[in-house]
């Protein structure tokens, strides 16, 4: 079994019982965005939290332990994605990478936001002309150090 099953065995149990991700992460006691990334791979569970995905979806004791262990994480392809809704997050990096770039170069100086120490929140924003979708982003800014 890889870490690669797990994710899909979980993704089937997902659909078969009818599970959202919000109810996931609530019994897990985390956001649904860090959760709904480590079922899909890409974050670390504890030993108790192993357990409650575990048991939510009734996965063997191979595919628990597998949930904690760290991940080989950013499991894109290289090229560019061929999914509409990621192609959009890279066609968003696409255009705004160096807006974004420029203007935290210019807050915060010569630095990188983190993706570790990281957290982000999805809503539904509603709008008569549409719903829209909201997604904040907060990571800690690292500088770069001299040496």
């Amino acid at each position: 079994m890889t870490r690669n099953d797990v994710t899909e065995a979980i993704i089937a149990a997902k659909i078969a019982k009818g599970l959202n991700w919000a109810d996931v992460a609530q019994a897990v006691g985390r956001s649904k965005e860090w959760v709904t990334a480590g079922c899909l791979g890409q974050m670390t569970f504890n030993s108790e939290q192993a357990a409650v995905i575990g048991r939510l979806f009734d996965l063997p004791t191979d595919a628990v332990k597998l949930l904690q262990v760290v991940p080989y994480k950013g499991s894109l392809p290289t090229t560019v994605p061929t999914d509409p809704l990621i192609y959009r997050f890279y066609e968003l990096v696409s255009v705004y990478g160096t807006t974004f770039k420029e203007l935290i170069h210019e807050e915060f100086g010569d630095g990188i936001m983190s993706a570790i120490d990281f957290k982000m929140d999805l809503t539904r924003e509603p709008d008569p002309k549409g719903d829209r979708v909201h997604i904040s982003m907060s990571g800690k800014f690292l500088p770069y150090k001299m040496y």
